[in-house]
């Protein structure tokens, strides 16, 4: 990982896709690329999909907790990132929490809420709290939350998906009849299959770096790995570090993350 990291800062190479241990790839990462100016530390962002198509998360477990800058300045590259895959021009952006209501939530939560409506950033629309339900009908472009959090909704969606999937598969085998009539849905069953694959939405950006990081899955199979590699070519193409740049420096600069304590990696 070193070596492949190494290659991006002494720009041999655009980008490092890898599918080591999540902990070790961030903090190597951090400690060579460093961050970007006003991103204290990086998060993992990476692509859910929904009933409206794709909506970037993050961080899906970069770094554990999180303070209202940080959570401001992940709505900030979230977006930047959205502009990128989905050509939008002002992505729409919520706070994962526990209820939609105003008064929910940590303290941290609520007070970047206050921030996002008091900014009112003109390259993000910032559309309250979304709960964890909403994530997959697509209620926003870009969900943030910190790393904990997130990344137990990961793991519990991609636990799901493949449960799902399963009782699919036995309901189909039980009888004659169903195995007749999977014979005439099958078209059907395999796009469900496809969109329910975690494989298929592999690769998640370490975002907020001086370069391009992508993690895969470390189970993944070839087909999800190369899911990984174009991601990062993504990135690559359409100049996400810039973007970040620019939104960062236009909508506030360094003083969206005034130097919090630094965090544990999630493993």
């Amino acid at each position: 990982m070193w070596m492949a990291i190494d290659a991006v800062k002494k720009s041999e190479a655009d980008a490092v896709v890898s599918a080591g241990n999540t902990g070790a790839l961030m903090a190597m990462a951090r400690f060579h690329l460093r961050t970007l100016p006003g991103i204290d530390r990086p998060a993992i962002a990476g692509l859910w999909p929904t009933m409206r198509g794709d909506s970037v998360v993050l961080d899906l477990g970069a770094t554990i907790g999180g303070d209202a800058h940080h959570l401001v300045a992940l709505a900030v590259m979230g977006s930047a990132m959205a502009r990128v895959l989905f050509n939008l021009e002002r992505p729409t952006v919520g706070l994962l929490n526990i209820g939609v209501e105003e008064i929910k939530g940590h303290e941290e939560i609520r007070e970047a809420a206050e921030m996002l409506r008091a900014m009112n950033l003109r390259e993000l629309d910032y559309v309250g709290f979304i709960e964890g339900d909403s994530i997959g009908k697509g209620a926003a472009d870009v969900i943030v939350t910190e790393g904990f959090s997130g990344n137990i909704a990961l793991k519990a969606a991609e636990g799901t998906a493949r449960q799902i999937s399963e009782y699919l598969r036995n309901a189909m085998a039980r009888t004659w009849r169903s195995r007749i009539g999977y014979l005439f849905a099958r078209n059907a069953f395999r796009a469900l299959r496809d969109k329910m694959d975690p494989g298929k939405s592999n690769g998640g950006v370490l975002i907020g770096l001086r370069g391009v990081v992508v993690k895969s899955h470390g189970g993944a199979d070839a087909e999800g790995f190369a899911y990984a590699v174009d991601v990062g070519y993504e990135m690559v193409r359409y100049d996400l570090l810039t973007k970040i740049n620019q939104m960062l420096n236009r909508d506030g600069g360094g003083g969206l993350v005034p130097n919090p304590p630094t965090q544990e990696p999630v493993s």
